[in-house]
């Protein structure tokens, strides 16, 4: 469905377009009100406001943004990459109705080394601009702790908030509290540890952050190893308990491999509102950060647009200056001196392929404890999404739906599946033989059980669905729609036909399909639906082929009634099996007699063959 824009300001709105260069930059929209509804960025902004006005759009959003547009204002950048950049910090800035929402990560802790003489290091929530360094976010408190306790213990960190420059230090401005006291601090306050000592356990933390344990490793063996030499073997015991700890940390980090050096590792999932962009990043072959970004969308961004917001946001957060972005399917190449990648085998791939999982649970999880606070609240959600998608009339609590089976041309039977607030309900499940119609003829034969069906329930004064849900095409449709007129229900119900690819919906008497996006929960539910009367159809299809083999197998044999044939069929469970015993074998079942009887009954068949 395409809409129209109206906008009354148009003539003021193409002037200002007139005269928008052919340069990278950013675009604002704003309302009536000189709001910003809006930003943009675009490599050409000339070209690309002026899509906004020269089409209709395919969707009812862009055309409310379009529709409500006042004022457009710009700014020239000197390149895509700064126009992204610069997209993203006004978007987080003035978070734009239309534009898409990144979800503010405040409540995952990050590791700050504190820009300040005699660093501290501690975990925040709050990143401020002073030249401090951050590291995270981390979504695993116990991760974050056991990094600080591990600095805590082999580095000796001072935790008071002192200004120890050198002139206070001098003049004695400061005392040792009970954090020297008791060996957890050396008492920089006092001067009895040097600048350099304590910057150079700085240099460490700061390694082991960003991912070089190794580097540190190496650094403490060979310290351990020169003190050892110089007879100072105090002083290398301690080194040798920080090189410990330090084994014991690496040893539980992922390593994936030692040849993939610093990449950043970026996947996407997403459903209706939703995307939700997985990060990890790999330092000297092992996953030190993992981290998955929320965003609310705004208009009808693609995949590609919603991943390289996710990847901006994410690096800057981070700090990353990783050169090698490993992502699922190709993106511009608009970051200065970065290789986007799309692996197709080997360790690369096995890595995007961990990350396309995480990106997977996250948002699995999530919908788990939306369900878990609100159950209600996501059957509201879905059964209000159907409604949408298929345009009903009321919320579609109950839905039934109709498949046929009959496979090779015999047994010809339909089944009935109920949903109850989009769940199965399998109490309500019905199957049907075909009575009235001869041979295969699917038409005819959804006719007949729809008719069926529905003329009980309203004798009945059961309740009727709010949509019925036929597996097939036009045809099975017009027949169903022909037994709702005989029982004069058309109109009273909606009814649609699902065609074998299954994104193709019809309505009785247009021949032109609707789409449902593959990612609506519609067309789950739809998919769910027929999978289900499929699979209820051909159980009672086979059972009953079976039933009508044995029957004509079994009952052909003259002299044994039904409650014998029972029997042996209960004992050894298929005529194939009761041909293959003996007679003495029959016999202490159904007693000799009928066991000779039944015997020779096979004997012959056997013979005559």
């Amino acid at each position: 469905m395409k809409y129209k824009t109206v906008n009354s300001n148009i003539d003021h709105l193409k002037s200002l377009i007139a005269v928008l260069p052919h340069q990278p930059g950013i675009y604002q929209f704003f309302d009536n009100s000189n709001t910003i509804i809006y930003i943009g960025k675009a490599k050409d902004l000339k070209k690309r406001v002026s899509s906004y006005f020269s089409k209709q759009h395919e969707h009812r959003k862009t055309a409310l943004l379009v529709r409500n547009i006042t004022d457009i204002k710009h700014m020239v950048v000197a390149s895509e990459q700064d126009a992204l950049l610069l997209e993203n910090n006004l978007i987080k800035k003035y978070q734009p109705r239309y534009n898409i929402r990144l979800k503010d990560d405040k409540s995952y802790p990050w590791i700050c080394i504190k820009n300040e003489p005699f660093s501290r290091v501690f975990k925040t929530r709050n990143l401020v601009r002073d030249g401090s360094k951050y590291f995270g976010p981390y979504t695993s408190f116990y991760t974050v702790q056991t990094l600080l306790d591990l600095f805590k213990t082999q580095y000796k960190l001072r935790n008071c908030n002192y200004n120890l420059t050198d002139e206070n230090i001098r003049n004695g401005k400061f005392k040792v509290c009970l954090e020297y006291h008791i060996g957890n601090c050396e008492g920089p306050c006092e001067g009895h540890v040097s600048k350099q000592k304590y910057d150079d356990g700085i240099s460490d933390i700061s390694n082991i952050l960003k991912g070089n344990v190794s580097g540190v490793i190496k650094h403490l063996e060979d310290l351990m190893a020169e003190k050892s030499m110089n007879l100072e073997f105090e002083e290398a015991i301690k080194i040798k308990e920080k090189y410990d700890s330090l084994k014991r940390y690496q040893s539980r980090s992922t390593v994936v491999s030692p040849v993939i050096t610093d990449v950043d590792v970026f996947t996407i999932d997403e459903d209706e509102k939703f995307a939700f962009i997985n990060y990890l990043k790999i330092i000297k072959g092992a996953i030190i950060q993992t981290f998955t970004l929320e965003i609310k969308k705004g208009l009808d961004e693609s995949k590609e647009e919603l991943l390289m917001a996710g990847i901006v946001d994410i690096r800057q957060k981070i700090f990353s200056n990783a050169r090698e972005i490993l992502v699922p399917f190709k993106l511009k190449n608009v970051i200065e001196n970065v290789l986007f990648k799309v692996p197709q085998r080997g360790e690369k791939k096995q890595l995007l392929d961990l990350s396309q999982r995480n990106a997977k649970y996250f948002k699995l999880e999530k919908d788990k404890q939306t369900v878990l606070k609100n159950p209600q609240e996501r059957t509201d959600r879905i059964l209000n999404t159907i409604k949408k998608d298929l345009q009903l009339k009321e919320l579609p609590v109950l839905i039934e739906c109709f498949d046929n089976s009959n496979l090779q041309g015999t047994n010809p039977v339909a089944a009935c599946v109920v949903f109850k607030n989009a769940k199965p309900l399998k109490r309500e499940y019905r199957h049907f033989n075909i009575k009235t119609v001869e041979g295969p003829n699917d038409f005819a034969s959804m006719e007949e059980v729809v008719y069926r069906r529905y003329k009980r329930q309203v004798e009945e004064n059961k309740p009727l669905p709010q949509l019925i849900v036929i597996d097939g095409g036009k045809g099975q449709l017009s027949s169903a729609v022909q037994a709702l007129d005989k029982l004069n229900l058309r109109g009273k119900i909606t009814i649609v036909g699902i065609a074998k690819r299954l994104e193709e919906i019809y309505f009785p008497g247009d021949s032109v399909p609707i789409y449902i996006s593959k990612n609506s929960e519609s067309l789950k539910i739809i998919q769910q639906l027929r999978d289900e009367a499929h699979r209820f159809g051909i159980t009672f299809h086979r059972n009953k082929r079976s039933g009508n083999f044995i029957q004509s197998e079994l009952s052909s044999i003259t002299g044994v009634g039904e409650k014998t044939l029972e029997k042996l069929l209960r004992e050894f469970k298929s005529v194939k099996n009761i041909k293959a015993q003996s007679e003495d074998k029959i016999a202490e079942v159904i007693g000799k007699a009928k066991a000779k009887v039944v015997v020779n009954h096979f004997s012959k068949n056997e013979h005559e063959k």
